[in-house]
């Protein structure tokens, strides 16, 4: 078949006319068919559930017999000749043929190619067997093979002190510290043997050895196998001979028990602290007086107070700068590192994670040393995952590497916090104070060699892992160069009893946080606060004189003390505001502008003061905001009707049949249209609050301004997707968002007052407009003895006409034909502030007590005909008193009209009180609209900006702090259209049914 299918191709090859039909029965005879019943599946099988006659072939995946005399290898993966024969060829693998030796000869070399006769008896391979300190010699030193292999005893005599080595195939030296102990290579009595070490009993170093592994966290102690093995060997190697590695070891141990020290135990601290206090003949390292000769570094001393020394005392000699031409934001952190056994194992970069137990991409993970920027990483590791790739701890010694202005290269060490470590059993690193804590120096990621109790093979019985390690950076204080103290390793571990491996798992985190002295921001921003809050308690005291005024009450009462409560609440909320507000703004523009670092952004901890200032803010902005709302809805309003009846009309008489004379009804439409469109200006604002939102939106989510208050020294508004991604700054946040609120609400106030209301439509100016084509004016007290009026009597002497004379009308008012719409002859001006006396308030109050009886016009309808009537006549009543009023008819309530003095326009508040006459002060800028949305846009502004603020710095979320924003406003707004309206109709009697 094969060859037929070479032929086929050879006549392909050759002949070009062979048509698409003979090539596919080629393809169908040459390539393999797949059978129908053919299957993809088979048994599987583990190597180690192979017979031990039987190997497992990793090609075939699966148990395969050995051949005639031979058995499964030590892997399980080849095989290799019975006890007694000898191979005598191999191919490697399972490949091999053997041969039975001969009766006088049943020995096999060590090698299993030649068969020996053996001096003694054969161990269980069938290998020739000497006695403890032989060695099996098989050939000369030619390599001749030998008919009967020998056993030699080493010399241990003081020629030679030689004895077998570990394989019993050489005669290797024996330890030093045998032969300088006894002399011999035996450790006899009464000398002590130990970790493979000859120690003398007569020395003085301590024998009461504990090999204890503390777990304080759990608070269990037992006896570590590691320990009981290890740890009087390195102790006296390192204490006797001084050798280095012993000495890591020591302090390897040490640090596996979180530097506990008991000056009256020799556990692994006692014994490196015992070494420590009597080597001080051999001098310090580096002139370092906590790093003794021959010793590692661990502790910075055991005396209270030193931490702060060493962390706030002498800066480091280098500068960090953001921008420039010596920009500088590397922190170049490198590591001594060491196995446990205290081998040395190289210096080497922290970078590429080597503290970080958290995987992830090598670009993140090394932004964890740019400085300036925040670093948070956390995530959960299985257990199993910890024991299998930490088998055994390895140690670092970390410094800080650093260049001078000669360019010569320095290393800082950097000092490590330990959470875990004990003194006097207390956890004196977990207090707040730093002159209790206690400063050390080496560190691992993961212990599960010292939890291990009877084997050291075995699993562990508890594990340590470092749950949180943070690397916190302090700046110097006034500095200009970018001058830190140095770096501080907090770490703290979590002890872990080991269960049920495969369901356990723990959380680990690594961050890095750079803090700066905010004492003296915290004095200016008191400062700031003190001043402002006087200014405003001034303020407020003001606005209550006025109010006081405005009410005609010259008495101090709880009702006062209340007022001024409230107004101070809202110029407090005011100081928050711009404390707040100015506070942010620094922080973002001097942290994200500065080249030479001179300041750092507080961290979360610090930021606690501003949140709470954001909140005491919002609070008071709120209570501001409610108490304008209830102000506007329960204000006195009134719409006087200028229109007179134009000629009579024959009425019939209901039950007399006859007709008479009656004045034609003066139409009450004129009226619903003016309070319809009075009512739909009462939450007209000066920006579009759907616009407000969406845009902010979008240039914080889509445009990228949020990235601005990212805890990093970067100012773009774009991140790539592979790098890291600082946190987020709350003070920046709130900076950020403040910043564009304002700057999209003035953009829309000015954009409002310059061109739309100019160009498009003003609908106070044409309100007051409607008012004087509808002949109708509006009489509104905000306060018992204050309020503003609206003139809006027609020129024209009646509104209430057809077309053509209303065009007419307006024709001669344009041409200047008829005279101007002011309440002062020759005048423009309509609208007034006005201080009423308290007799017109008590007059105007009698009349509108009938007119509001029975709860106002929406039980009209239910109500009795006589009382319909009433306030029908209480409504006319008023209309006439209003209208006799403005014309001056009251002689004992008359009024006259002033303009306002700029001190009076500037506080406020009116200086002349309304005794016999009521004031009308000229009024041009249209401030009846204070009782309306359209006169308090600074305070709906604020409240709108601290609301999504505060959602914000709540859930770190300015989308939903958007919508949550939105949805606030329309729901007030909803309350003040729909209270207002209900107030609207109780006041001037119009049905609120005909408000829209």
């Amino acid at each position: 078949m094969a060859t037929g299918g070479r032929g086929a191709v050879v006549a392909m090859a050759a002949g070009s006319t062979l048509s698409s039909a003979s090539v596919t029965l080629f393809l169908l005879l040459v390539l393999p068919r797949v059978s129908q019943a053919q299957t993809f599946f088979f048994s599987f099988r583990q190597p180690e559930t192979c017979g031990h006659n039987q190997y497992f072939d990793i090609s075939a995946l699966s148990c395969v017999a050995c051949g005639s005399n031979q058995r499964q290898d030590a892997r399980g993966t080849s095989c290799v000749c019975l006890p007694g024969f000898q191979m005598i060829s191999n191919n490697g693998g399972p490949d091999i043929t053997c041969k039975k030796c001969p009766e006088h000869m049943k020995g096999v070399t060590e090698d299993g190619w030649n068969c020996i006769s053996c001096p003694g008896g054969l161990t269980a391979e069938g290998k020739c067997h000497c006695p403890t300190g032989h060695i099996l010699v098989e050939r000369n030193v030619n390599g001749t093979l030998l008919s009967q292999a020998t056993c030699e005893l080493c010399d241990e005599s003081e020629n030679s002190f030689t004895v077998a080595n570990a394989l019993g195939n050489r005669c290797v030296r024996c330890e030093p510290a045998f032969i300088n102990t006894s002399k011999s290579c035996a450790c006899s009595e009464p000398n002590i043997l130990t970790g493979g070490l000859c120690l003398s009993s007569t020395g003085n170093f301590p024998l009461r050895m504990i090999s204890t592994a503390r777990y304080g966290e759990l608070g269990i102690s037992f006896t570590s196998e590691w320990f009981a093995k290890y740890l009087q060997s390195a102790a006296a190697a390192c204490w006797v001979y001084g050798n280095l590695t012993s000495c890591q070891a020591l302090g390897n141990m040490c640090v596996m028990n979180m530097n506990y020290y008991d000056s009256s135990t020799f556990d692994a601290c006692g014994l490196f602290q015992f070494i420590f206090e009597n080597t001080a003949a051999l001098g310090t390292v580096h002139s370092v007086s906590f790093w003794r000769q021959n010793l590692p570094w661990l502790f910075y001393g055991d005396q209270l107070g030193l931490a702060p020394q060493i962390l706030s005392t002498t800066p480091l000699p280098t500068n960090f700068s953001f921008k420039g031409e010596n920009q500088s934001t590397k922190l170049k952190f490198i590591a001594a590192s060491y196995d446990v056994r205290g081998n040395f194992l190289k210096w080497q970069t922290l970078e590429g994670g080597i503290l970080q137990l958290c995987p992830d991409t090598e670009t993140r993970l090394n932004a964890a040393y740019s400085f300036g920027t925040t670093y948070q990483q956390s995530c959960e590791i299985p257990v199993p995952k910890i024991l299998t790739d930490f088998p055994t701890p390895t140690f670092y010694d970390v410094y800080l590497e650093y260049t001078d202005e000669n360019q010569h290269q320095y290393i800082w060490a950097v000092p490590v916090l330990n959470l875990n470590l004990q003194h006097k059993k207390m956890f004196v690193n977990k207090d707040s104070s730093s002159g209790k804590w206690l400063l050390t120096r080496r560190i691992f990621l993961v212990d599960t060699l010292s939890g291990r109790e009877n084997d050291l093979g075995s699993q562990p019985r508890l594990i340590r892992v470092a749950t949180q390690i943070s690397l916190s950076i302090h700046l110097v204080p006034n500095t200009k160069n970018g001058n830190i103290y140095p770096p501080l390793i907090t770490i703290a571990y979590h002890d872990i009893d080991i269960k049920d491996p495969s369901s356990q798992s723990v959380k680990v985190s690594f961050s890095v946080t750079y803090e700066m002295d905010q004492g003296e921001a915290h004095v200016q921003t008191d400062i700031a606060l003190g001043v402002l809050g006087g200014l405003a308690v001034l303020s407020s005291l003001l606005k209550t004189a006025g109010w006081k005024r405005r009410i005609g009450s010259p008495m101090i009462d709880l009702q006062t003390v209340a007022k001024f409560l409230v107004y101070y609440a809202g110029d407090l909320a005011n100081v928050f505001f711009i404390i707040t507000v100015g506070t942010g703004l620094y922080w973002l523009i001097f942290f994200k502008a500065q080249k030479s670092v001179s300041v750092l952004l507080p961290v979360p901890a610090q930021e606690k003061r501003f949140v709470t200032y954001v909140g005491c803010g919002f609070a008071l902005k709120a209570l501001q905001f409610l108490h304008k709302l209830i102000s506007q809805i329960t204000i006195d309003i009134f719409f006087i009707d200028w229109e007179r009846p134009k000629g009579k009309v024959l009425k019939a008489v209901e039950g007399e049949g006859g007709v008479r004379s009656a004045t034609v009804p003066v139409s009450i439409w004129r009226t619903y249209f003016v309070a319809n469109e009075w009512n739909e200006i009462q939450t007209v604002r000066k920006i579009n609050p759907l616009f407000q939102v969406l845009t902010v939106l979008f240039l914080l989510e889509v445009v990228g301004f949020k990235n601005l208050a990212l805890m990093d020294s970067s100012s773009s508004l774009s991140r790539s997707p592979p790098s890291y991604i600082a946190p987020y700054s709350r003070i920046l946040r709130y900076a950020v968002s403040s910043a564009l609120w304002l700057v999209i609400g003035l953009i829309q106030i000015v954009f409002f007052a310059v061109f739309y209301e100019r160009f498009i439509e003003d609908k106070i100016r044409q309100f007051v407009d409607l008012c004087c084509m509808s002949n109708i004016s509006v009489f509104l007290l905000s306060h018992r003895c204050f309020g503003y009026y609206i003139h809006g009597r027609s020129v024209h002497g009646h509104a209430d006409t057809n077309m053509e004379e209303m065009n007419m009308n307006l024709k001669r008012e344009a041409e200047n034909l008829c005279s101007q719409r002011g309440l002062v002859p020759n005048t423009d001006g309509q609208t007034f502030q006005i201080a009423i006396s308290s007799q017109m308030r008590q007059h105007y109050d009698r009349i509108h007590e009938t007119l509001t009886r029975k709860n106002g016009p929406a039980r009209l309808l239910s109500s009795s005909g006589s009382t319909f009537e009433q306030s029908v006549k209480a409504y006319h009543t008023m209309n006439k008193f209003l209208g006799s009023f403005i014309d001056h008819v009251h002689k004992e309530m008359d009024y006259f009209i002033k303009d306002k003095l700029l001190l009076e326009r500037i506080l406020g508040m009116e200086f002349m009180e309304p005794m016999e006459k009521s004031i009308f002060y000229n009024d041009e800028g249209y401030s009846f609209s204070s009782v309306l949305y359209y006169g308090n846009e600074a305070t709906l502004l604020i409240y709108d900006l601290m609301f999504f603020c505060v959602v914000d710095l709540a859930c770190q979320n300015f989308i939903l702090a958007a919508f949550l924003t939105y949805l606030q406003q329309e729901i007030f707004r909803f309350i003040r259209n729909a209270v207002g309206q209900k107030n609207l109709a109780s006041k001037t009697l119009v049905d609120q049914r005909f408000l829209i």
